[in-house]
């Protein structure tokens, strides 16, 4: 059952200028009763009822117009916290700009005033907007390659797709990303990304190839770094994911977990981690190619730091509520609400999914980190990974035998 729209100030004020002249004509009692049926309509009080009726419900232009509330110390501060949160948009910036705040005044990254931590607790999306258009965002980059066909062992597998409302944490998007440039000739680096539905925790591991020791190792690593078991692994129809070793490897190692794929046709299927597919690493990357071993070292030291910041400090909006809405001609449209941005640490915690301890080691762990610090390494990492020069492609390229390297820390998960 659809719930009834409240009036905007527009409608509001056509309503009253309808009532007025039943008003002017009635009597006493049925003016009280007037009044009642506006109460309820427009649920503004009954003296305020009475004055607008009494007076001009037509709307005037403003004679004076307000001032800012956003001085110089707040829009410094907000552009120092959208820096830092690399300018994410406005509705995933404005709930978390008071705790952020905190966070990077703790290290000395800002000077925060009392006054100005009051306003950065009211402010509001529309002026958060505002100010962020006056800086320069990220540029965005080309979409992934397109990959193979599916296979005949991907007859067993069922064809679905994780809901959107899915609410425990554990059914994860899996796509992996070429990293070939302009020519898939030789072997090349590839990103293996997992994104998880109702938290947006993403994990992503590179490697060299994409053979089945390769594959393993990747998942391997991925596994043991969450903070929380695997429900559900939901790739696209790739033939990466879809061979006997590979599928031997899901049967020993996640007897527990739950395989499922993409319907054939349906690019939406995958739609989270194909989003994330452009943000966290082709927004990143580009289009380079990678091919050779100290590429995918560098690449991994990179993905070691947004780790961290994406999943420990990064927020993230989720749907909320999805709802059919009838237009002109007879057409559907549908309206989607979303909820109040929180960083995929905070949804997880939420959860109660994670352990006492391991939720007090991740705490720990990002109360001793300064984020804007964390996002320049990552752009350090970056910069050094784009200047390393590619391999040759040679017959010894193609032959060689290609591991996935083993990360120098484990950033205290498991």
């Amino acid at each position: 059952m659809q719930t009834a729209e409240a009036m905007t100030i527009d409608e509001r004020r056509k309503y009253l200028g309808l009532m007025t002249v039943r008003y002017a004509r009635a009597s006493k009692k049925e003016r009280s009763h007037l009044l009642d049926d506006m109460e309820h309509v427009t649920k503004l009080d009954r003296k305020t009822l009475i004055r607008l009726i009494n007076g001009d419900v037509t709307r005037h232009a403003r004679q004076k117009q307000r001032g800012c509330t956003c001085d110089v110390a707040v829009s410094d501060v907000v552009r120092i916290i959208a820096e830092s949160f690399d300018y994410v948009c406005a509705e995933r910036l404005t709930p978390n700009l008071p705790w952020m705040a905190q966070c990077l005044a703790q290290h000395g990254a800002l000077t925060l005033f009392p006054s100005v931590s009051a306003k950065l607790e009211q402010i509001s999306v529309s002026s958060v907007r505002r100010l962020l258009q006056q800086i320069p965002g990220q540029p965005h980059h080309l979409p992934r390659p397109a990959t193979g066909p599916a296979n005949s062992l991907t007859r067993d597998i069922p064809m679905t797709r994780i809901a959107w409302d899915e609410a425990t944490p554990g059914h994860f998007e899996v796509d992996l990303v070429h990293h070939c440039g302009p020519s898939t000739d030789g072997q090349y680096g590839h990103t293996l990304q997992m994104i998880d539905v109702t938290t947006g925790w993403s994990e992503r591991v590179g490697m060299l190839g994409r053979s089945n020791s390769v594959m393993q190792k990747a998942l391997t690593r991925t596994r043991e770094r969450l903070p929380f078991p695997i429900i559900e692994l939901h790739p696209d129809n790739g033939g990466e994911f879809f061979n006997t070793p590979v599928m031997a490897y899901f049967s020993q190692e996640l007897q527990q977990t739950l395989i499922s794929r993409s319907r054939p046709f349906h690019t939406n299927d995958n739609r989270f981690v194909e989003q994330k597919n452009s943000s966290l690493v082709r927004a990143f990357v580009g289009d380079q190619r990678f091919d050779t071993m100290t590429q995918i070292l560098a690449l991994n030291d990179m993905y070691e730091k947004m780790w961290l910041y994406y999943n420990l400090f990064q927020p993230v909006l989720r749907l909320a509520e999805k709802e059919v809405v009838p237009v002109d001609g007879g057409a559907f449209k549908i309206r989607r609400r979303y909820d109040v941005a929180r960083t995929p640490f905070d949804r997880l915690c939420a959860t109660g999914i994670v352990s006492k301890d391991h939720q007090d080691d991740l705490n720990r762990k990002r109360d001793q980190i300064n984020p804007r610090r964390l996002k320049d390494e990552v752009y350090t990492l970056l910069d050094r990974l784009l200047s390393l020069p590619c391999a040759k492609i040679s017959k010894e390229d193609t032959d060689a035998s290609p591991i996935i390297p083993t990360p120098k820390e484990d950033n205290g998960a498991q």
